[in-house]
């Protein structure tokens, strides 16, 4: 499947990615081959095979809950870089 750059663009600006003349070439590229990869995959008969639940193969290694010792209020605030009272102070994010 060739990407064209006008679908490239499309992409870009949902994806809020820039290029350049030369990047959206080279990115053009990348993605036709990207594409071509997946449509061989297709090909492929996947009927017979599991689906995955993930694509590691290690274990989680559960533990016991155990009731500890909690770290008390003062403690936690003591390197706090900036704290009113009771809480952290952090700078406001959001109007």
């Amino acid at each position: 499947m060739k990407l064209d750059i006008n679908s490239l663009k499309k992409i870009a600006h949902l994806a809020r990615l820039e290029f350049d003349e030369s990047g959206a070439k080279k990115m053009t590229r990348d993605m036709t081959q990207i594409l071509d990869w997946v449509e061989k995959l297709n090909e492929l008969d996947t009927s017979e095979v599991e689906p995955l639940i993930t694509m590691s193969s290690e274990e989680n290694i559960m533990r016991e809950d155990k009731v500890g010792t909690h770290l008390d209020h003062e403690k936690a605030l003591k390197n706090a870089p900036q704290r009113d009272s009771d809480y952290f102070r952090v700078p406001k994010v959001m109007e």
